[in-house]
């Protein structure tokens, strides 16, 4: 794959500026919050923050494709798209839980080629590219390559996912992702986006989800690989665009090959 232009990195940085500013003057201050179609909540300020970011990308990149959680596609078959997320991690934000982020994630031809996971109440920021290491932006502002861990088996592995409500009672994926959290050493719930950073950093191992969005998973995608990590679905084949939903990150490939054989029923 072509390394990723310098461009469009600074771009996505201006991005994941924009759309955590308004993230940020909205935490914590008791705003409304409405509920979509789907049960999932939203806020003035998911929306507010992805209008900020399409408003950027129509100035600086008008013919590229946008997929943004709160307002849809343009473009979509654009050779590139980008794919935001205003605040991954509503119902973390909403209840003054700082584990929320904006993602941001850049494809070509359906395949992502850059991404950021930026924690506004953090201060902290990922970000991936292809042909570039991944760096961890400090709260101070200083910035570090990051690398994952290696793991020697799921019986010393720190497995994330955001809630077990992902895996509905009773269904399969509920029943595969039982088999491999009993596997893990330790299961921890909670973190959204974040728990992808840790993967990526070496904190944690695995982060395993169903019923994801291309907008939720995208931009982890380059930040998790290009720290030496490897991800793909719960079939074992690469992730883009039209994936389904159900992802294994890990920052060992032993590791992610050990996950799919427990989803698998091993």
């Amino acid at each position: 794959m072509e390394p990723c232009p310098t461009a469009f990195v600074e771009l996505a940085g201006r991005l994941a500026d924009a759309g955590g500013a308004v993230a940020r003057r909205y935490f914590r201050s008791g705003l409304a919050v409405d509920t979509k179609a789907d049960e999932s909540p939203v806020t003035r300020a998911d929306r507010e923050a992805e209008a900020a970011m399409r408003s950027l990308l129509a100035e600086a990149v008008p013919d590229h494709g946008i997929v943004g959680e709160e307002y849809g596609s343009e473009r979509g078959d654009a050779e590139f798209v980008w794919v935001l997320d205003p605040i991954d991690g509503t119902k973390a934000f909403i209840t003054g839980n700082p584990l929320f982020g904006c993602l941001v994630s850049l494809t070509r031809g359906g395949r992502p080629i850059l991404g950021v996971i930026d924690m506004p109440a953090l201060g902290e920021r990922w970000i991936g590219a292809a042909g570039h290491p991944t760096l961890h932006r400090a709260a101070d502002g200083t910035a570090r390559p990051v690398r994952v861990r290696s793991c020697d088996g799921l019986d010393q592995a720190i497995l994330r996912c955001t809630s077990p409500a992902m895996f509905p009672e009773g269904s399969a994926a509920a029943a595969a992702f039982a088999r491999l959290r009993g596997a893990a050493r330790l299961t921890l719930y909670g973190g959204d986006c974040f728990c992808y950073a840790q993967v990526a950093s070496g904190w944690a191992d695995l982060a395993v989800e169903a019923g994801l969005q291309p907008y939720d998973f995208l931009a982890l995608l380059p930040v998790v690989e290009g720290a030496g990590g490897v991800a793909c679905d719960w079939n074992g084949e690469p992730l883009h665009l039209g994936s389904d939903g159900r992802v294994v990150f890990a920052g060992d490939a032993r590791i992610r090959d050990a996950a799919l054989e427990r989803l698998r029923g091993g």
